[in-house]
């Protein structure tokens, strides 16, 4: 895929000149990509077509955004409010600069269980452990902001960024391939659909590959009884109108240990997004570093203080852009208020939820696949040696952790291959790095 942009003729420049007022211009005649170019941040298509991006954007995120409140007992509606309400919020403190839907992270989900069950820790004193973390995300960005990335490319150059994308997309491959052995028909014609609409079409089809994919796979496993009884009969019962749950946060330090390396995690997943945008869009994003940790941050807090879960940009959502080449934040400020109607609508949220996990497993499949294909990106952009023992050892085994999900017990905490292959990447590389430099030197 090139990454050079297009000139433009001046019908076109006109059009952008007439739409300058705007916080987006329009793509071309907005219903095709100019070239071989990508639909930028600052862009957008028609809004019948950015709605649609929006739409499948909403159902990359919406499996684990759900799961993740079921699991660590917060109320689902309220984390989709916080989640569209906290990606309104990411974009407006980026500038319009960054596309990125923020969901429920995954990663709090084992510290968070392990907290409640191990250390009696209620759902408000877990709000208060994910708040202290948005907290620290945010006060990250303000030095970055403050002292200039730098601060960040010492710990987090390139090879150590690819590194933390390449994990992140590897390390959900058992969750796509597990939801893929449920239902193996309806994974494969999703898997299918996906593919063949993103390599051999153009235009409308190319662009709303994974929705297309998403919704026959649905309609197979409808007419085939394949759908969960169980999310049918939520789905009837389900109103159509009511307010989500509000949880006041309580901050206990007997929860802090459990969750306070997710800051770690949370910094390299933002950080990594932003990478992966920025080499899969030929522009670049470091001066924008401290924003994202800011937006990130103060989504995460906010959420928190409510009762949602912890945020972070989902790896599903960079595989959407990836497939269909537009990095508009139109399409997300799309995805981000239909979550917050939904969150509003119990009846809208089952009806979506009813999509079959096989189905979800054939979609993030390749979007998973993608995402691990830019954390590569990233290195052969950077020229990265791989002769280098240090970046072979070191790299090569907090990857096979991520990916492996080796879990960690240190008493009663649990650290999940993720949480600590991210930490390990970010801080035991650079001293590594440094003793390998000295030995050569002396």
């Amino acid at each position: 895929m090139s990454l050079h942009t297009v000139a433009r003729s001046p019908s076109e420049r006109g059009s952008r000149e007439r739409n300058d007022v705007a916080l987006w211009t329009v793509h071309g005649n907005g219903r095709h990509l100019l070239g071989d170019a990508v639909v930028t941040s600052e862009e957008r298509l028609s809004w019948p077509l950015t709605f649609g991006l929006g739409v499948q954007h909403l159902f990359a995120m919406f499996g684990m955004t759900t799961l993740v409140p079921l699991v660590t007992g917060f109320p689902v509606t309220t984390t989709l409010l916080l989640s569209g309400v906290g990606t309104l919020l990411f974009v407006v403190v980026t500038r319009n600069r960054i596309p990125s839907y923020l969901g429920a992270s995954a990663a709090f989900v084992v510290p968070l269980v392990v907290a409640s069950e191990t250390g009696g820790a209620s759902p408000a004193t877990l709000l208060g452990g994910i708040m202290v973390v948005g907290l620290v995300v945010t006060a990250v960005g303000v030095a970055v902001k403050a002292l200039g990335v730098r601060l960040l490319e010492s710990s987090m150059p390139p090879i150590v960024t690819g590194a933390v994308v390449l994990m992140i997309g590897l390390s959900l491959a058992p969750q796509s391939v597990a939801s893929v052995d449920k239902q193996p028909v309806a994974a494969a014609l999703t898997l299918g659909t996906v593919v063949l609409a993103t390599v051999a079409s153009r235009g409308l089809l190319a662009r709303a590959s994974v929705l297309l994919g998403v919704l026959i796979g649905w309609a197979y496993a409808a007419v085939t009884f394949q759908l969960d009884e169980a999310r049918l009969t939520a789905l009837r019962d389900a109103p159509w109108f009511g307010p989500p749950d509000l949880i006041a946060p309580q901050v206990h330090l007997s929860v802090v240990p459990y969750v306070l390396p997710l800051v770690i995690v949370l910094v390299a997943e933002h950080v990594g997004h932003l990478k992966a945008v920025a080499a899969l869009t030929g522009r670049n994003l470091d001066g924008s570093v401290g924003d994202a940790l800011i937006g990130g941050g103060l989504a995460t807090t906010l959420s928190g203080s409510v009762g949602g879960s912890a945020l972070s940009s989902y790896a599903a959502n960079v595989g959407v852009m990836a497939a269909t080449r537009v990095y508009s934040t139109a399409a997300c400020v799309v995805a981000a208020g239909a979550s917050v109607v939904l969150s509003f609508s119990p009846k809208l949220a089952a009806l979506i939820n009813t999509i079959p996990l096989g189905v979800l497993g054939g979609a993030t499949l390749v979007l998973f696949g993608m995402l691990a294909m830019v954390g590569v990106r990233i290195w052969l952009d950077a020229g990265v040696d791989f002769v280098d023992p240090v970046n072979v050892a070191v790299l090569g085994t907090a990857i096979i952790a991520g990916v492996g999900d080796l879990t960690l017990s240190i008493g009663a905490l649990r650290i999940t291959g993720v949480v600590w292959g991210s930490v390990g990447i970010v801080l035991l590389y650079p001293l590594l790095r440094r003793l390998a430099d000295a030995r050569r030197s002396s």
